[in-house]
């Protein structure tokens, strides 16, 4: 099972000059990722343009495990950071969104990707699991040699399996890749849908450590 998520920052689709919306949602991205992995999901990121050097204004997060579909809905909606600037510690404003949505499923199947486009590194699996967590090196880190993509599988015992699951999850990105695209592109469309989620955040989160509130 595995849902894929929007990111981005609604103030970015207001044209709010400045550094923080790229930033809060670099952040929102880490929280996300950060609470699937307490809870043993593994997630791969594909990030937009990075203009400012401050974190990318959209990203398109991939949650996969049996528990995907039960843990994403709660993040989808506005997500509230209350915070002082840390890039501009006088600036005035202290209030900063981001947007979580829901992707469809893509139309067609990824194209299979040869294994020679691919670097792999096997290592041990680590994290949440128990005496049930893997402990061979059969956990495997691929990197998509062109694009510099890169994902983690662990799930499977098989170090032959958790390959064949990276080909298939870096496909899957290459495919997103070019959704992110036209996601960007088409920023402004959205941009009215975007304000009306602002004023009912699903998630707050403090201060410049990112604390949820």
């Amino acid at each position: 099972m595995k849902s894929d998520l929007l990111a981005k920052s609604l103030e970015r689709l207001e044209r709010v000059k400045g550094i923080e919306p790229s930033y809060s949602a670099w952040k929102a991205v880490a929280a996300l990722a950060a609470e699937a992995a307490s809870l043993g999901l593994e997630t791969d990121c594909l990030e937009g343009p990075n203009a400012d050097g401050h974190g990318p204004a959209s990203a398109i997060v991939v949650i996969h495990g049996d528990a995907a579909t039960t843990f994403a809905p709660p993040w989808i909606g506005a997500i509230q950071w209350v915070a002082q600037s840390p890039l501009r510690p006088h600036h005035k404003r202290k209030n900063w969104f981001i947007g979580v949505f829901e992707l469809p499923a893509l139309p067609d199947a990824p194209k299979a990707l040869a294994v020679q486009d691919v670097r792999f590194e096997a290592f041990r699996a680590g994290g949440p699991g128990g005496q049930h967590q893997n402990k061979t090196e059969s956990a495997v880190r691929a990197t998509h040699i062109a694009s510099g993509l890169s994902v983690v599988a662990r799930e499977e015992r098989s170090q032959h399996r958790n390959k064949a699951l990276a080909l298939e999850r870096i496909a899957a990105l290459l495919q997103l890749q070019g959704e992110l695209q036209a996601i960007t592109a088409q920023n402004d469309a959205h941009a009215a849908h975007d304000r009306l989620e602002r004023g009912r955040p699903v998630k707050r989160f403090k201060g410049t450590a990112f604390r949820a509130s």
